[in-house]
């Protein structure tokens, strides 16, 4: 029977030949997530043998990613702003760029008094912002909606598995909301242009959702329809947080530029990047 180095060192050329980007590291995540070890305990214990049932997950895992699969669709969950997510490819992967989303919408939300205030959390997919914010604000009242049913499903399960009570609506957009009302707003909507779509990593657009991913013919389709829709729906003085694709920050802030919007403007991410889109309603 093999050791944990000897299929370390074997998943490391195979992925090398598939042209796998830093494939030792990826060939570890694979067999520690296999095992149910870290990364240290591998080379802790190298010469451990691995049984047939270990063999053949490895096996399945390696064939998966061999071919693009995302290492967290093969995991099945990610950890994000101190909680589990399930992610399968109905949904997108939380990005560490969202994780700071978070963590600013956060700051702002604990300067507030929070009875009987809603957040919105648009094109929810798994669920990971309005969930993790529900988790950190237990009194604040949270509205997920996604125009997937089969996401909406992956963020029912990942609320219940992060212990959290909030709502689920299905629809394109705003459009399941229209009788309620926020005061707050989250959306990280598909944003990527048709064109855009073509040059994106072979592990995002054959893994991933597209109607998660592209927008339309120029990628701003529903930032548009959000500046004309959402005012009607939103309670006086609503604050949103959005995420932007990259060089969208002043074709946005454009379509944010007239009453009822004041107070709206875009920040970069850590590499330089339009990124965050932060609004708000006289």
């Amino acid at each position: 029977m093999k050791t944990i180095l000897e299929i370390l060192n074997l998943s490391t050329d195979f992925l090398k030949q598939k042209k796998i980007s830093n494939p030792r590291r990826q060939a570890e995540n694979l067999l520690s997530d296999a095992l149910g070890m870290s990364r240290l305990q591998l080379y802790v214990d190298f010469e451990r043998p691995l049984t047939e049932p270990e063999l053949d997950t490895c096996r399945k895992n390696l064939a998966r990613r061999s071919k693009g699969e995302p290492l967290q669709y093969i995991k099945g969950f990610v950890e994000f702003c101190e909680c589990t997510f399930i992610v399968n490819p109905h949904v997108l992967i939380p990005r560490q760029e969202t994780e700071i989303l978070v963590e600013m919408i956060a700051k702002e939300l604990e300067k507030l008094d929070l009875k009987e205030k809603v957040l919105w959390d648009v094109c929810c997919g798994s669920g990971c912002i309005g969930i993790s914010l529900k988790k950190r604000f237990p009194e604040l009242n949270v509205i997920l909606s996604d125009i997937s049913p089969d996401a909406i499903k992956v963020a029912q399960a990942n609320a219940l598995k992060n212990e959290v009570d909030v709502k689920f609506f299905v629809g394109d957009l705003l459009e399941p909301l229209k009788d309620q009302k926020a005061d707050f707003f989250a959306c990280n909507p598909p944003y990527i242009s048709q064109p855009e779509f073509a040059k994106l990593d072979v592990e995002v657009k054959q893994f991933e959702p597209t109607t998660a991913l592209i927008s339309g013919p120029t990628g701003l389709e529903f930032y548009e329809r959000l500046a004309r829709d959402l005012p009607a729906l939103s309670n006086s003085g609503l604050r949103g947080w959005m995420e932007l694709g990259t060089g969208q920050g002043e074709r946005v802030l454009s379509l944010f530029s007239e009453s009822p919007w004041k107070n709206c403007r875009y920040e970069p991410d850590w590499s330089g990047h339009d990124r965050f889109f932060f609004l708000e309603i006289e």
